[in-house]
C-alpha cells in the first residue's frame, strides 16, 4: 500500500491513547521497569528504560549487538499487541522500486514458499490488523493481534517475508508491471501494461489532491529522494527491472537498516528470542548508506505549476498563505484562548482510548525514528507541552517569532498553483500509449515469444491451487465459544426529562461520551434532501451569544468535538424496515460536562441562522461538504444521491436558508430523541444530571408531531431489565418494490470501481451467518485470484452487510464488465462446492477476527443503542457462525446469489466505456 507523504505528516491528533481496560496494576509495565541499562537479552542490549506516565507505558530501547538493528518496546496493559519492522528506503528514481518490493516480498519466502502467504494469513489468524506501507523514505510492515499464539505465527511469517523473500520473477511481473497480451491466451490480442502497483498508482494520480501533494514535495525538496515518487509514477514503473528490485532488497532490507517496534502486554523476552533465532542471527553488520542528506537551502522563493483533471480546481494557495500570514503576524497575534484550545486538544487526545493505539504509536514515531531522532522523546507529551508553555512565558511573541522565521522570512518557499486541463486525461492516455509503443518497438521476435510464454506461465500459476500447509494457523477451536457479556449493572436505561438515556459505565479515563439519536419520521418529504446539508452546518453557524468563529473556538476549548450526521439504520429482523434520523455526537473531559451540554442547549434553543451578509460563508460551507446529499425517502439499500455543489451553485440561497429552521424544529425535538452516555461509574450520576438539565433546557422544543411516513413501527426493547436501548421508531414502505438496475457513472478516472449488491437476509435470519462465511471464503479462495492476481486490480472481494446486502466489489481496477463476470464466477464456484473444510475453517477465523475486534470504552453499548443488538443476539450469531457447514454454504449461494434469485444492483464508476454505452440494459450517467 502506498502512503503519500501528506498522510505521513503524522501529528499528535492521529493518536488515540488506548488502555486495555484492565487494572492499573500493570504487570507488563512492571516487568519492563525491571530492565536496566546494559542488560543483555537474546543478542540485544538494553540502552534505555523510560516510564511514560502520560501514555501509561514503559519504553525499553535496545540495540542488536551483531547487526546494530534498533529496537523499541512499549510495554502497556493492552492485549491488542503490535509488531512492526520498518526499513529506511530512499529511492533515487520514480520506478516505484520500494513500493513494488513491498508487494513482492509478501508473495512467498524461504520458509513459506507458497504464493501470497500474506493474504493467506488473513484467513489463518485472528489478527486485528495486517498490512504494509510504503512512505516517501521508509517501508513499514505492521500487524496486531490479541492472541499470543497468533502473534508468534504472524511474527514468523513477517520476519521470513522481509528478510528471506523468494522475489520470483513472475511475482514481480504480477505485482509490479509486465507487458502482456490483453487476452494472455491469444497472441494476436494487443500488448498492454499490466500489474497491481501499476494500476494502483494510476488510481492514486487520478486524485487531484494526491497529484498536487506529490508535485509539491518533489519540487520543494528536489535534491534527493523526495524529488521522486516512491510509490512509482505510472510512466516510470515500466522502466524497473527484476534485477534492480532484487538489488534494492539486498541493500535496504538488512537488519542494520531496520527498526523494530513491539507494543502491548506480551513479554519482551519472547519477542527478542524469536526475532534473534529466526532472522537476526543469520546476518552480520553492514553500513546501509541510506541516510538522506540535508536539502540545500534556496536563496530565493520559487514558483511552479501543475495541471489536473478538469472537474476540480484547487484553491489559490498563494492567496491562502497571504491571508494566513497576515493574520498570524497582525496585532491580534495568537490569542490566549486559541493556545488553550490547542493544549486542551492535546489533553483530550491523551485521555481518549482507541482500539488501535499500538498502530497509531508506530505511525507517530516512524518518521522521526527513521532519521535517527529519538522516538521516546516524542512520547513525553506533558514534558513537551511544559517546555512549550515555558517558552511562551519567557517570550510572549514566541509563536509569532517562529512564524516570522520559518514562514515569512524563509526564502526556501515554493508557490505551487494548479489549474484544470480539459485534455488532462487524454494526455495521460496518450503518454501511456507512447510509452507502450516505445517498449513494443524495441522487442525482437524472441521477446514477443517470451512475453507470450511468460503470460501463459503466470496465468497457469495464478490458476493453480496453492498448498498453504507450510503456513502456521490457528484452529477454530482456539476461538472463544462465548462472548464476554456486559454485566447488567454496567449498562442500564434511565428516563431523564422524559427522554430515554442508555448509561454505560466504562473506564473512560476521565472522558464523557454523549450521543443522541433524533428520529426524522415527522419531517416533511420536501425537506429530507437537505438533511445532510443541515447536519454538516448545524454546529458551524454560531449559537447563543457566539458567532460561528467563536463557536468553533468554544467547541475546541471545551469538547473533543461536536458533530451531527445522518443515520439510516436497518432493522435486524426485516429488510424493508429501517430507522431514519440524525445522530448528535460529542465528548469532553469530565470537568467540562456543563460546558458541553450548554453548547448543545444553545444549538437547540439559540441557533444563529445566516444573515443576508453571511450568505457567502454559507455558500463556502456547502462547497466544503465532502459527502453527498442523500434523498432520505427510499429503503436503506436504495437511497438516491445528489451532489452538494447543486446547493452551492444556486443563485438564490434564500430558499435553502429558510428550510434549515424548519428542519431544526422537526429534528432537534426531545419528543423524537433517545440518548446514550458512556462515562466512569464515579461520574455517571453527574453526567446523568447534566443530560436531565439539558432536556429541561430544550423542553420548549418538545412538540409531538404526526409522522408523515406511510407506516411507522415502534420496536420495544428486547430486554428491558438489561437496559436495552429505548424503543426505536422504524419505517416500513409497503409500496416499495426493489428493481434491477445497472448504472455506469462515467467519471474522470483512468481505473474502475465496480460493485454488485444483492438483497439477501437481515441480521437475525438463520442464513445470515452462512452468508458472512461465504463472503469471506469467496474473497480469499476465488475473487482475490481472479480480480487482483489475474485482473490486476488493487483489490476486490465480497462482504455481507448488516442491512442484508451481499456486496461484490473491486477498486482501482483496469477492468469493468470482466470483473462482473468474475463476480458471477465466484457464485458458480460456491454453488459447485469447490472448497474444502479447511477453506471453511479459515473463513471462520477471518470472520471471527472482525467479530471479536476490540471495542473502545467510548463505543461500548453502541450497537445496542443504535441497532438494538444485545449480547444475547451476538451470542446467537456467534453460535451460528461456528455451526456453518459445507451444505449451508452451497445452499445460500444458490438460494440468494444465483442469477434471478434475488434483486440485485450493479454500479461501475470509471472512465467512458464504449461497450456499456451501446448496451441498452445499462443506465449511463
Amino acid at each position: 500500500m502506498f502512503r503519500h507523504s501528506k498522510v505521513l505528516i503524522t501529528k499528535l491528533k492521529n493518536l488515540s491513547f488506548q488502555g486495555s481496560w484492565r487494572s492499573r496494576g500493570s504487570s507488563a509495565v512492571e516487568r519492563a521497569q525491571q530492565y536496566t541499562v546494559g542488560h543483555k537479552i537474546h543478542g540485544f542490549t538494553v540502552k534505555e528504560v523510560t516510564a511514560v506516565p502520560d501514555l501509561f507505558l514503559t519504553s525499553v530501547k535496545l540495540s542488536h549487538d551483531a547487526t546494530g538493528a534498533q529496537y523499541l518496546h512499549a510495554a502497556r496493559d493492552d492485549s491488542n499487541n503490535l509488531f512492526s519492522v520498518q526499513f529506511r528506503t530512499t529511492p533515487m528514481d520514480s520506478t516505484g522500486v520500494p513500493h513494488i518490493l513491498e508487494h513482492t516480498v509478501l508473495c512467498g519466502s524461504q520458509r513459506f514458499p507458497c504464493r501470497d502467504p500474506f493474504f493467506k494469513m488473513l484467513n489463518r489468524s485472528l489478527s486485528t490488523f495486517m498490512n504494509a506501507f510504503t512512505a516517501s523514505d521508509y517501508t513499514m510492515y505492521p500487524f496486531s493481534t490479541q492472541n499470543a499464539k497468533d502473534f508468534q505465527n504472524l511474527l514468523s511469517v513477517y520476519l521470513d517475508a522481509v528478510f528471506f523473500p523468494c522475489l520470483r520473477e513472475l511475482d514481480f511481473c504480477q505485482e509490479g508491471w509486465r507487458l502482456e497480451h490483453e487476452t494472455p491466451t491469444d497472441p494476436s490480442s494487443r500488448l498492454m501494461f499490466k500489474g497491481v502497483v501499476f494500476n494502483e498508482m494510476k488510481g492514486v494520480f487520478s486524485d487531484n489532491e494526491s497529484l498536487y501533494a506529490q508535485h509539491l514535495q518533489n519540487k520543494l525538496l528536489p535534491d534527493h529522494t523526495y524529488a521522486v515518487v516512491s510509490g512509482g509514477a505510472p510512466l516510470d514503473i515500466p522502466d524497473l527491472t527484476w534485477e534492480q528490485l532484487k538489488h534494492f532488497h539486498a541493500t535496504h532490507y538488512h537488519p542494520s537498516n531496520a527498526r523494530f517496534f513491539t507494543y502491548g502486554d506480551l513479554p519482551l523476552e519472547q519477542h527478542l528470542q524469536q526475532i534473534e533465532k529466526e532472522a537476526l542471527s543469520k546476518f552480520e553488520r553492514t553500513e546501509p548508506n541510506t541516510a538522506v542528506p540535508p536539502q540545500a537551502h534556496w536563496d530565493k522563493p520559487r514558483v511552479d505549476h501543475v495541471t489536473c483533471r478538469p472537474d476540480a480546481l484547487a484553491p489559490d494557495p498563494m492567496k491562502q498563505n497571504t491571508l494566513c500570514m497576515s493574520y498570524l503576524l497582525g496585532e491580534t497575534g495568537f490569542e490566549e484562548e486559541q493556545i488553550e484550545a490547542l493544549l486542551h486538544k492535546i489533553e483530550i487526545q491523551m485521555k481518549h482510548q482507541s482500539t488501535s493505539f499500538g498502530l497509531a504509536l508506530a505511525s507517530y514515531i516512524a518518521s522521526c525514528w527513521n532519521h535517527d531522532g529519538d522516538p521516546v522523546q516524542l512520547l513525553k507529551i506533558s514534558e513537551n507541552v511544559s517546555r512549550f508553555q515555558q517558552c511562551l512565558k519567557e517570550n510572549p511573541r514566541y509563536l509569532q517569532d517562529k512564524v516570522q522565521h520559518y514562514f515569512k522570512d524563509n526564502t526556501h518557499r515554493l508557490t505551487l498553483t494548479m489549474s484544470p486541463d480539459e485534455r488532462f486525461l487524454e494526455k495521460q492516455a496518450e503518454a501511456e500509449e507512447q510509452k507502450l509503443q516505445e517498449k513494443i518497438q524495441n522487442l525482437s521476435d524472441a521477446d514477443h515469444k517470451d512475453i507470450y510464454e511468460k503470460g501463459l506461465q503466470l496465468l497457469a500459476v495464478q490458476s493453480t491451487t496453492q498448498d498453504a500447509s507450510c503456513l502456521p494457523a490457528l484452529k477454530v477451536s482456539d476461538i472463544e465459544p462465548i462472548i464476554p457479556y456486559t454485566p447488567f449493572n454496567y449498562i442500564y436505561c434511565l428516563f431523564l426529562g422524559g427522554v430515554p438515556v442508555q448509561c454505560c459505565e466504562q473506564p473512560t479515563n476521565g472522558m464523557v461520551y454523549f450521543r443522541a439519536m433524533c428520529n426524522l419520521n415527522s419531517l416533511p418529504e420536501d425537506l429530507k434532501i437537505y438533511v445532510p446539508l443541515f447536519c454538516s452546518v448545524i454546529t458551524k453557524l454560531g449559537c447563543g451569544e457566539l458567532d460561528y468563529r467563536q463557536q468553533a473556538q468554544r467547541i475546541e476549548l471545551k469538547t473533543g468535538g461536536m458533530s451531527v450526521s445522518p443515520q439510516i439504520i436497518p432493522d435486524t429482523d426485516q429488510l424493508d424496515l429501517y430507522e431514519q434520523g440524525i445522530m448528535l455526537s460529542s465528548s469532553c473531559l469530565e470537568r467540562n460536562l456543563p460546558d458541553m451540554f450548554q453548547l448543545w442547549s444553545d444549538i437547540f434553543n439559540r441557533l444563529v441562522f445566516f444573515q443576508e451578509t453571511e450568505k457567502e460563508i454559507f455558500k463556502s460551507l456547502c462547497k466544503c461538504i465532502d459527502f453527498i446529499l442523500m434523498h432520505l425517502h427510499r429503503p436503506a439499500g436504495d437511497l438516491q444521491r445528489d451532489g452538494p455543489g447543486e446547493i452551492a451553485e444556486l443563485t438564490d440561497l434564500t430558499s435553502v436558508l429558510r428550510k434549515l429552521p424548519r428542519i431544526k424544529r422537526h429534528l432537534l425535538n426531545p419528543e423524537n430523541m433517545r440518548c446514550a452516555v458512556n462515562a466512569t461509574p464515579q461520574k455517571m450520576s453527574d453526567a446523568a444530571g447534566e443530560v436531565e438539565r439539558f432536556m429541561g433546557n430544550i423542553a420548549a422544543n418538545r412538540k409531538e408531531r404526526k409522522p408523515v411516513r406511510p407506516t411507522v413501527v415502534e420496536v420495544r426493547p428486547l430486554d428491558p431489565q438489561a437496559g436495552s436501548s429505548a424503543s426505536r421508531k422504524l419505517i416500513s414502505e409497503p409500496h416499495f418494490k426493489p428493481c434491477q438496475m445497472k448504472t455506469s457513472f462515467q467519471l474522470p478516472f483512468n481505473v474502475n470501481f465496480v460493485s454488485e449488491c444483492v438483497r439477501t437476509v437481515p441480521f437475525s435470519h438463520a442464513d445470515y451467518a452462512s452468508l458472512c462465511i461465504l463472503a469471506r471464503m469467496m474473497t480469499a479462495k476465488f475473487l482475490h485470484g481472479e480480480i487482483r492476481e489475474k485482473g490486476g486490480a488493487y483489490g476486490g472481494g465480497a462482504r455481507m452487510g448488516g442491512g442484508g446486502l451481499f456486496s461484490f466489489y473491486s477498486y482501482r481496477d483496469p477492468n469493468s464488465t470482466q470483473t462482473l463476470s468474475a463476480f458471477r464466477g465466484g457464485v458458480e464456484w460456491a454453488r459447485a462446492g469447490k472448497f474444502t473444510q479447511q477453506d471453511i475453517d479459515e473463513a471462520k477465523l477471518s470472520v471471527f477476527s472482525a467479530v471479536d475486534a476490540p471495542v473502545a470504552p467510548s463505543d461500548k453499548g453502541l450497537g445496542r443503542f443504535l441497532n438494538g443488538i444485545t449480547d444475547e443476539m451476538k451470542q446467537r450469531h456467534r453460535e451460528r457462525l461456528f455451526a456453518v457447514t459445507n451444505k449451508n454454504l452451497t445452499d445460500v449461494a444458490g438460494r440468494y446469489l444465483g442469477v434471478g434469485q434475488q434483486t440485485c444492483g450493479v454500479a461501475i464508476l470509471g472512465p467512458e466505456n464504449e461497450s456499456i454505452r451501446k448496451d441498452p440494459s445499462w443506465v449511463v450517467k
